[in-house]
């Protein structure tokens, strides 16, 4: 069901931003997003670490997971209106659940992080919070730096499994188990590495993702896969343009879920 934007005039999300530290060991952040329809949600709430030895970071509550490039990234801070095709089908627009994180930053002369999270599993492409309300785990990995003194290149891979108990997806019910992995590539440019008059910057992501259970009583077992590739080219101070291209790519879907949201 992924279309265009709605046309004309509209103020899309707003978001109130609460952070404070809480002492010398945590900082505390909410986030809450208010909808063009006047919906009030809790976006992000969460607790993080602060001052913890070896490279380490910990932070627990509600939150996006750190997989893929954009995921964790807020909407307003997006370079379109709307986010690439697969995150829209495979997550939904994004991932945020209430769980835990814990993050590893390597002590090398190069940018080198690893993660892990483990969440509820209430949100797509979870549901049902399976597990006794945690069932989703997440892993990514992060490495980057400077390729020469204009430009600096950041590369992942991540990896996301939920569990879906009763997932209602406008009415279809589905049951099952959910992989998802995810490569992300991510160059940036700017002359004499100032960025401030000029830059560009283009990234792309490959999603493959596995699906096996039971959607509307009937089995389901396939594969899905997507990708997308944009370039922003920021041509004076403020402005800037840019274009993208995405795909899905699935297999069909069973002749008795014809007319589903898994029809193609």
């Amino acid at each position: 069901e992924a279309g265009l934007p709605d046309r004309g005039f509209s103020l899309g999300e707003s978001e109130l931003a609460i952070s404070a530290n809480v002492d010398q060991w945590f900082l505390a952040n909410l986030i809450v997003a208010i909808g063009g329809d006047d919906s009030i949600a809790v976006e992000e709430g969460y607790v993080q670490t602060t001052d913890l030895p070896w490279g380490l970071t910990v932070k627990a509550g509600r939150f996006f997971s750190g997989i893929g490039y954009l995921n964790e990234k807020h909407a307003h801070t997006w370079e379109f209106s709307d986010a690439p095709l697969p995150y829209r089908a495979m997550l939904g627009n994004q991932y945020g659940d209430d769980g835990i994180e814990v993050r590893w930053l390597a002590p090398t002369d190069f940018f080198l992080e690893f993660g892990a999270e483990w969440f509820r599993g209430d949100a797509f492409p979870a549901g049902g919070a399976d597990d006794n309300g945690a069932g989703t785990v997440a892993a990514f990995v992060r490495t980057g730096g400077d390729i020469d003194d204009e430009s600096s290149f950041l590369a992942g891979l991540s990896y996301l499994r939920t569990k879906a108990v009763d997932r209602d997806s406008g009415g279809d019910l589905f049951t099952g188990t959910d992989d998802l992995a995810i490569a992300s590539l991510v160059y940036k440019w700017a002359p004499n590495g100032n960025p401030i008059e000029t830059n560009l910057t283009v990234s792309g992501e490959y999603f493959f993702g596995h699906e096996e259970g039971a959607f509307n009583g009937v089995g389901v077992d396939y594969d899905r896969s997507g990708f997308y590739v944009q370039g922003v080219y920021q041509f004076m101070p403020r402005w800037r343009a840019g274009v993208r291209y995405a795909e899905l790519q699935t297999e069909n879907a069973p002749l008795a879920l014809a007319g589903s949201v898994l029809d193609d």
